[in-house]
C-alpha cells in the first residue's frame, strides 16, 4: 500500500498527499521516504506542473519519524546513520531548491506545505524545506520540534534551517526545550507561515501566483547573514557563551543530545548551508549512537506509549469512570478532583466539614483563574469544569459512584473508618480505591468486605503537575478493579504502573534510599554540596539533601519511626547515622522548605541561600573527600537496586513499568532510560563487580541481589531477558 500519492491539477498544481496507512497519525518510513522523492521527482521534471503541494490524508500532517527506521540504522552501525540522515537531506533539500538555477536561483517550481494539524519532528522538518508553510486554524494542534524530550535532536535539517530562520535565540525555546505551539502562535513566532481556514486552497492559490524570489530561502540568497549574529560576530559570539552556560545550567551536562545539538549549530553557522547539514548529520549519529538515546526513545517514547495504551491491561469490560467519589479534600484530594472534572468526569469532593470540601474545591477555580489569566482557560470552560465537582459532607451523593477515591490522613484507623462508612452507600459493583504512599494495601482491604474490588492508586504530588499514576494490587485485588484503574488514569492522561502490594511498593521503596544515601554521607563528613552536586551531575532533578527539604524532614522522621516500628530487630542499623542527622535536624525546627529551614537556608521568601550554616556542627566535613565517581555510584545504586529487588520479589511485574515509573516518578536520570536500562548500559557484569565493590567499602546495603548476579555470570542484559517487545530503539 502507499504512504504518499500525487494528483496533478488541471491548474498545474500536483499536490501529494501523505496517508500511512492503519496510522492515526503519519510517520515517515524508508519506503515512504522513496515515494515522497519519486513524487517530487515526476512533478519538477513535468512541464505541465507549475508548483507542488505537500499535504496529509489524515485530521494531522505528521507525528515525526518511524522510530523503526532509526533502529534499523543504528544496527547497521555509523555509516549506515550517517549516510541515512545525508541521504533525508539530500531528498529535503531537493524539495528546497525545486529545481532552480544554482547560479541564478531562478526557474524553480513553487512548493508550499498544506497543514491540517499537529505537525511535530519531521512532520515539520519536512515543511521547513518547502517555499511557504500554511497550517489549518486549530488551536488543538500542536507545531514543534520534540526531539530533545526523548533523548536526541532534530536531525533532519530542522537544526540547521531553525537557526537560521530565527536565529539562535529565537530558535532556542523550540530546539532546546521541545516546546511547541498552536498554528496561529506558531505563525507569530516564525515557525510556520500562514495560518489559513482551508489550508490546502491557500496553499494552492500561493504556488500559482509565486515568483522566482519567493522560492529562494533566506540562506541560499546573496549577502545572507544570521539573525542575531553568526558566532564570530560579537553579538552572535555572547549570544553563544550564553547559550552554552544555559545547557550546562540546566543540564548540568548529565544529557548528550543538548551538548551535542549546541556543537552542530554553533559550527553549522560558521560554514555554508550544506557543509552545516553534513556537520547536523554527523553529531545526530553521535547521538543516536550513544546507549543514552536509544534508551530514552525507549522509556519515554515506547514504553511510556504502550502502558498509556494499556499494555499490562487484565480482560475486562470497559471501565471508564462516570461518577468519582472522593474522600478527603486536602491537597491530595483536592488535586485528584482537579485533574478528574478536567477529563469531564463528574466528581463529589467529600470532607467532614463542608467548610472543608469547600476549600477542596476552591483549589480547581484557583487553578482555572491562573489558566485564564494565561489565556489557556475561558470563562465557559471554568465554569463547566466547576460544575462537574460537588462539594459536600453527604455520603448519599456517592450512591450511583463507580470508583470511590479514598484521600485522607495516612493512619490506618481513619482509613478503615472511612472505608466502612463508603460502602455502606455505595453500589455493589463500585471499585474503592485508596490514595496511600507507604501503608501496605493488603492491610487496608482487611477494612473492606469486597477485598477484590479494593486497589491502591498512589498519586504524586502536586497531582496536576506529576505525570505518573502508581496502582497497587493488593493480595485480593481482582482484575476488573486493575482495569478500572487503569482505565480511569487514562481518562485523566496520566501514566500509569501496575506494580504488588509491599511496604513502599515501588517508586518510595527506591527514593528513600537515594534520600537516606545522601543524609548517611553528610553524615559521614562528605560535604553537602558534593552529595547535591553530584546527584545534579548524574541527571537527578534534585539533589537527595534538597529533595529532603522540600519532602520535609519531620515526614522522613515519621517514615522512620513507623519502619522501624514495624522491622523491629529487622531495622538495618546502619541507619542510625541517617536517623539520628534527621532527629537532630528536626529538633532544632529545621522540617525542610515548608519551615525556611532544613539542610538549606532560605530566605524570608523561602528561596534557598545555600547550606544551613549549622549543619558543619552536627556532621562536621572531614578533609579528605570522596572521588565523585564514588559519590555518584552510591547515589545510583541505592536507587537501582532496590528497583532489581523489586524485579526479584515480583513487586514489579514488568521492567517498562520500572524504567518509566522511576524517570516520571522521581526523576531518575532520565538520560539513561531507568534503573534497568542504566544497567543494560554499564553491563550486569560491571555491575554486580561494583556492588561487590561497594558492599566491601560500605555495607550489606549494596549487596548484590541474586537475579543481578546471576545475569552477570551469564552476561545478560534485563532488556534481552525481561523486555518483551520493547528493544531499545
Amino acid at each position: 500500500m502507499t504512504e504518499f500519492t500525487m494528483e496533478k491539477g488541471a491548474d498545474g498544481v500536483a499536490v501529494i498527499t501523505w496517508d500511512l496507512p492503519g496510522k492515526s497519525m503519519n510517520v515517515l518510513t524508508l519506503k515512504g521516504g522513496e515515494e515522497l522523492a519519486a513524487h517530487v521527482e515526476d512533478a519538477l521534471a513535468d512541464d505541465a506542473v507549475r508548483g507542488l503541494v505537500i499535504t496529509s490524508g489524515k485530521d494531522s500532517f505528521a507525528g515525526g519519524m518511524d522510530l523503526n527506521v532509526l533502529g534499523a540504522m543504528k544496527d547497521n552501525g555509523v555509516e549506515a546513520v550517517f549516510d541515512g540522515i545525508m541521504d533525508l537531506h539530500k531528498r529535503l533539500r531537493r524539495i528546497e531548491l525545486a529545481g532552480m538555477d544554482p547560479k541564478t536561483k531562478k526557474g524553480g517550481k513553487p512548493i508550499a506545505a498544506a497543514l491540517p494539524g499537529t505537525a511535530m519532528g519531521i512532520g515539520l522538518e519536512l515543511p521547513l524545506a518547502c517555499h511557504r508553510i500554511f497550517a489549518a486554524d486549530n488551536p488543538k494542534a500542536k507545531i514543534g520540534l520534540p526531539e530533545i524530550m526523548v533523548g536526541i535532536f532534530p536531525g533532519g535539517g530542522g537544526t540547521t534551517r531553525l537557526v537560521r530562520k530565527l536565529g539562535v535565540m529565537g530558535a532556542s525555546p523550540f530546539l532546546l526545550q521541545g516546546k511547541s505551539l498552536a498554528p496561529a502562535a506558531a505563525a507569530k513566532a516564525g515557525l510556520i507561515d500562514e495560518v489559513a481556514a482551508d489550508p490546502l486552497a491557500a496553499a494552492r492559490e500561493w504556488v500559482l501566483n509565486a515568483t522566482d524570489a519567493d522560492l529562494v530561502k533566506p540562506w541560499d540568497a546573496k549577502g545572507y547573514k544570521m539573525p542575531g549574529g553568526a558566532p564570530y560576530h560579537p553579538a552572535g559570539f555572547q549570544t553563544f557563551v550564553g547559550a552554552n552556560a544555559m545547557i550546562n545550567g540546566q543540564t548540568w551536562g548529565a544529557f548528550p543530545a543538548p551538548r551535542a545539538m549546541l556543537s552542530a549549530i554553533y559550527e553549522g553557522a560558521m560554514v555554508p548551508f550544506d557543509t552545516a547539514l553534513k556537520i547536523e548529520a554527523r553529531w545526530f549519529t553521535n547521538v543516536i549512537m550513544n546507549p543514552s538515546s536509544g534508551a530514552m526513545i525507549r522509556s519515554l517514547f515506547l514504553n511510556k506509549e504502550a502502558l498509556e495504551k494499556g499494555a499490562n491491561r487484565p480482560e475486562a469490560p470497559d471501565q471508564r469512570v462516570k461518577k468519582l467519589g472522593v474522600m478527603g479534600a486536602g491537597m491530595m484530594g483536592a488535586g485528584i478532583a482537579l485533574v478528574s472534572a478536567q477529563a469531564g468526569i463528574e466528581v463529589v469532593l467529600i470532607d467532614q466539614k463542608q467548610e472543608a470540601a469547600d476549600k477542596g474545591k476552591s483549589y480547581t477555580e484557583s487553578y482555572l483563574d491562573k489558566g485564564i489569566k494565561r489565556g489557556k482557560v475561558t470563562e465557559e470552560k471554568k465554569q463547566k469544569m466547576l460544575s462537574l465537582i460537588t462539594a459536600t459532607t453527604d455520603y448519599d451523593t456517592l450512591k450511583d459512584a463507580d470508583l470511590i477515591i479514598e484521600a485522607v490522613f495516612e493512619d490506618p484507623a481513619i482509613k478503615a473508618e472511612v472505608t466502612k462508612n463508603v460502602e455502606a452507600v455505595i453500589p455493589a459493583d463500585c471499585i474503592f480505591a485508596t490514595n496511600t504512599s507507604t501503608l501496605p494495601i493488603s492491610d487496608l482491604a482487611q477494612a473492606s468486605s469486597r477485598a477484590e474490588q479494593f486497589i491502591g492508586i498512589h498519586f504524586f504530588s502536586p497531582v496536576e503537575k506529576m505525570a505518573l499514576v502508581e496502582i497497587i494490587k493488593g493480595r485480593e485485588t481482582g482484575d476488573r478493579a486493575v482495569a478500572k484503574a487503569l482505565d480511569y488514569v487514562r481518562q485523566i492522561r496520566k501514566t500509569p504502573i501496575v506494580v504488588n502490594d509491599a511496604r513502599f511498593f515501588y517508586a518510595n521503596r527506591c527514593i528513600i534510599p537515594y534520600l537516606n544515601e545522601g543524609a548517611r554521607m553528610v553524615a559521614e563528613g562528605v560535604s553537602p554540596a558534593l552529595v547535591d552536586h553530584a546527584a545534579r551531575m548524574l541527571g537527578m532533578p534534585v539533589g537527595p539533601l534538597q529533595l529532603v527539604d522540600e519532602t520535609s524532614i519531620d515526614l522522613a522522621v515519621k517514615i522512620a519511626t513507623a519502619t522501624k516500628a514495624a522491622m523491629g530487630n529487622a531495622y538495618p542499623a546502619d541507619m542510625q547515622p541517617v536517623d539520628d542527622l534527621m532527629q537532630a535536624l528536626y529538633d532544632q525546627g529545621r522540617l525542610g522548605r515548608k519551615a525556611n529551614a532544613g539542610f538549606y537556608a532560605y530566605d524570608e521568601k523561602g528561596k534557598r541561600q545555600g547550606f544551613w550554616e549549622g549543619l558543619a556542627d552536627l556532621a562536621p566535613v572531614r578533609d579528605d573527600q570522596p572521588e565523585l565517581v564514588e559519590v555518584q555510584h552510591r547515589l545510583m545504586f541505592a536507587q537501582v537496586l532496590e528497583a532489581v529487588r523489586a524485579l526479584e520479589e515480583g513487586v514489579l511485574e514488568d521492567i517498562r513499568e520500572g524504567d518509566v515509573g522511576a524517570i516520571l516518578g522521581w526523576g531518575f536520570a532520565p538520560w539513561s532510560g531507568g534503573p534497568f536500562a542504566w544497567l543494560d548500559i554499564i553491563g550486569t557484569p560491571y555491575a554486580a563487580e561494583r556492588c561487590d565493590q561497594l558492599t566491601e567499602a560500605f555495607g550489606d546495603r549494596f549487596a548484590c541481589p541474586a537475579l543481578l548476579r546471576e545475569m552477570a555470570e551469564k552476561n545478560q542484559s534485563f532488556y534481552a531477558r525481561f523486555g518483551k517487545d520493547a528493544q531499545a530503539a
